[in-house]
């Protein structure tokens, strides 16, 4: 899929409000419902941005639940923009075109957006079972509601709406913030990718240098954390974090361990062992299929192989993990990992690894919301 560039010369609330009608009229299916907000409206949905609609809040912004007019639930992230210089302003609106005419079942679908005097709000599909780290992970009681079934059923949702991300759009799309949080669980559990506030446009096979490293410590690609260089294979190397975390319940990286305090190093140390089975999530007992959870750590540590180019792509990760590749011959090696932060490419501080286990009603939208900052790398 080809990315139009239709809405890439909206800037003013003016102009975005003849571009969203341009795109409700021509379009069909999800890109239809792309619409441009009033503030009002918006106020109104959330009551005033009642503090009880609230549900997450982070660097750039607020998140709150509203209700619209025609009953339809949805999440409003009102953004802090710097009112002084505006700078990013058009690479913000460039972007909200962009990502509108998106469509999959595993990204989160954006609404619209609100471009009013110094307002700049976002309006999503409200998800009603939160995030994932939210609702499955951080604690036994929480583990033992992740079934088997479900973790395998959103660990091939995330990798194909990645897939889809890296090889189904032109430009490409590197999201660079792959982790619980950031995935979202509708009513059904179906897996949605958001927060694309550090998203980055590839073109062809190029790689893309960064002055500034984005993305959360322990989820990080160590050739992108220490040296700038982003590429698909950056995300893949997330993923990779992500679907060990799931199988084995376990932190990505213990502060209180001497050794071994990555959890790659342990899955790792399993499979030189010859005995991967031990990192399963002990809360599933004998509740999973053995070939199927051991075929998962392997498709996890062929993922944050230290060598970006011997890493697969999504669309391989999607099939090995569909048992539609045979991996019996698959050689792996060695994961990577950012071991001392000492060495991380960055001149501001990046999130830490461990996310909040504090409840909040709804779905909660992480710490990378969509910025013009964000948008203006």
């Amino acid at each position: 899929m080809k990315i139009p560039c239709s809405l890439f010369t909206c800037f003013s609330a003016g102009s975005l409000k003849q571009e969203s009608k341009h795109v409700e009229e021509g379009g069909s299916g999800e890109e239809s419902r792309f619409r441009v907000f009033s503030h009002s409206e918006l106020k109104s949905a959330t009551r005033g941005f009642n503090s009880s609609e609230k549900v997450g809040e982070g660097g750039f912004g607020i998140v709150y639940k509203g209700r619209l007019r025609d009953g339809n639930i949805v999440a409003v992230k009102v953004l802090s923009i710097e009112l002084e210089s505006m700078r990013g302003e058009r690479e913000f609106v460039a972007e909200l075109a962009t990502l509108s005419q998106i469509n999959h079942q595993n990204l989160v679908p954006l609404r619209g957006c609100c471009v009013e005097a110094a307002h700049r709000y976002l309006v999503y599909d409200y998800m009603q079972n939160n995030n994932l780290h939210h609702t499955f992970l951080g604690g036994e009681e929480r583990r033992m509601r992740f079934r088997w079934e479900l973790r395998r059923d959103i660990s091939i949702g995330v990798a194909r709406g990645l897939a889809y991300l890296h090889d189904q759009l032109n430009p490409h799309i590197v999201h660079r913030d792959i982790k619980p949080s950031n995935i979202l669980l509708d009513q059904n559990f179906t897996p949605k990718l958001s927060d694309f506030g550090f998203a980055k446009l590839l073109r062809d096979e190029k790689s893309y240098v960064s002055t500034k490293v984005a993305g959360t410590l322990g989820y990080l690609a160590p050739e992108y954390a220490t040296s700038g260089q982003l590429t698909r294979k950056s995300d893949v190397y997330s993923f990779g974090v992500l679907l060990l975390e799931i199988v084995s319940g376990q932190v990505v990286v213990d502060a209180y361990e001497d050794t071994d305090r990555f959890l790659v190093e342990k899955v790792w140390a399993a499979y030189r062992s010859e005995n991967l089975i031990r990192m399963v999530d002990p809360v599933l007992k004998t509740a999973f299929e053995e070939e199927e959870a051991i075929r998962f750590l392997r498709v996890g540590l062929l993922c944050v192989q230290e060598t970006a180019r011997l890493r697969p792509r999504m669309t391989e990760a999607v099939e090995m993990l569909s048992n539609k590749i045979e991996m019996g011959g698959i050689e792996i090696s060695k994961p990577g990992f950012v071991a001392d932060l000492r060495n991380v490419k960055m001149r501001h501080q990046l999130p830490i690894i461990h996310e909040s286990t504090s409840s909040s009603s709804g779905a909660h939208y992480g710490n990378s919301f969509w910025s013009s900052a964000n948008l203006g790398r």
